[in-house]
């Protein structure tokens, strides 16, 4: 077994040390940072120059628990040594458990879960159960939402960049400004919604919008979905947005740190609709694979026996304190109103050890921080903010 730990890590350092850069056979779609990230611990990350940062981005959101945590990286490579996979075709007790343990956190009207594997899977999974609970084809989203980049997700995606690309033709969506009570006809199957719109800036909802929304729902016999792909587990310091808004979803969908960086897509789904679910309406190969379970069940156990979600709590008072600039948000979901373009500031925080992210708002920076991040680090930050908004011309 040592011979074989040894191997595996000359394998890794081997492999780690190609020369060159990624793009030199992976489609080059992507906006990167101008560093190089090769190792990670709770919420540092360092370049491949040794230099350290704390990661207030998270890898979009993801590195709830933060970085290489010693439990999750133990979990997996016992569930990897007792059985990689086997698909949906097999029972399995570590899906099962996984499977439980979702339900008990959700509210209590959602019974049922779908195991994916991204968000965008979850959301079409969501989409495709309203359309076929209520026979209807028309799906109300707001603009500004982003709800993922697979044919189906992107029809009810607003930012007409991400839609050029490859134009979808997913039934009829209706988008409405973010912050109006839609009229719904009796043509429309659902009302789909971030609670957050974390890459439109960090637009936050009302609650009291919320509330509209799902009255206005339920005199249409239409569906309430709530895209918490970056709202749940924890991160706005409640197990779900719904939750901390107090608002009633017949769906709810999850991805991003739900399994701590494992991906993982999970749709939740209320009793009426499960009660009309068959074989074969639905499918996934990979989704609820052993890894995948045990990933999400670890990074669960983490979350709650560390109390994590008051860490999120923390965070926020704390960054509103010590910000100059406004915030939005909830948690350790933050957008930072900078009033002027986010580029500079950006590069000024790498410069200082801090990796956060920009938004579709050219003036509103994201900051997305593992729970486990330690108030030296927002310390930190906020002195570096409050540089940033001294130079303000």
């Amino acid at each position: 077994m040592l011979e074989i730990t040894q191997t595996a890590a000359d394998l890794l350092d081997q492999w780690s040390a190609e020369p060159r850069a990624d793009t030199d056979w992976q489609l080059d779609v992507y906006s990167r940072f101008p560093v190089s990230l090769c190792r990670g611990e709770g919420a540092r990350v360092w370049d491949v120059d040794g230099k350290a940062y704390w990661d207030f981005y998270g890898g979009h959101a993801v590195s709830i628990l933060g970085h290489c945590h010693p439990l999750w990286a133990a979990v997996l490579a016992e569930q990897a040594r007792r059985f990689d996979f086997y698909s949906n075709v097999s029972a399995s007790s570590l899906r099962a458990s996984a499977c439980r343990v979702l339900v008990e956190m959700a509210p209590a009207n959602l019974r049922r879960v779908f195991l994916s594997n991204s968000g965008a899977e979850a959301n079409e999974v969501a989409l495709k159960l309203a359309r076929h609970h209520t026979g209807r084809p028309r799906i109300v989203a707001f603009e500004g939402g982003f709800h993922g980049r697979t044919l189906g997700a992107l029809a009810v995606t607003w930012e007409p960049k991400y839609r050029a690309y490859a134009p979808p033709d997913y039934g009829h969506t209706r988008f409405v400004p973010w912050g109006e009570v839609p009229v719904l006809g009796d043509d429309v199957a659902a009302v789909i919604l971030e609670p957050i719109q974390s890459l439109a800036g960090m637009r936050t909802a009302e609650r009291a919008w919320l509330h509209a929304l799902r009255e206005a729902c339920d005199r249409a016999g239409a569906l309430l979905i709530l895209d918490e792909v970056q709202t749940a587990w924890g991160r706005l310091g409640t197990n779900f947005a719904a939750d901390y808004f107090e608002v009633r979803a017949d769906l709810i969908t999850g991805a991003k740190s739900a399994a701590g960086g494992f991906p993982v897509g999970v749709t939740l789904v209320d009793d009426a609709l499960a009660s009309k679910a068959k074989h074969g309406d639905q499918g996934s190969t990979f989704g609820g694979g052993p890894l995948a379970c045990a990933a999400l069940l670890v990074t669960q156990h983490v979350l709650r026996t560390q109390g994590l979600a008051r860490r999120a709590q923390e965070i926020e008072v704390d960054l509103r304190a010590l910000s100059p600039f406004p915030l939005r948000g909830v948690g350790a979901l933050l957008g930072v109103e900078l009033g002027r373009p986010v580029g500079p500031a950006l590069t000024q925080l790498r410069a200082a050890g801090f990796l956060a992210g920009g938004s579709d708002d050219p003036t509103v920076l994201r900051l997305m921080p593992p729970l486990v991040t330690p108030p030296e680090a927002t310390r930190a930050l906020g002195a570096v903010l409050r540089t940033l908004y001294e130079q303000q011309p």
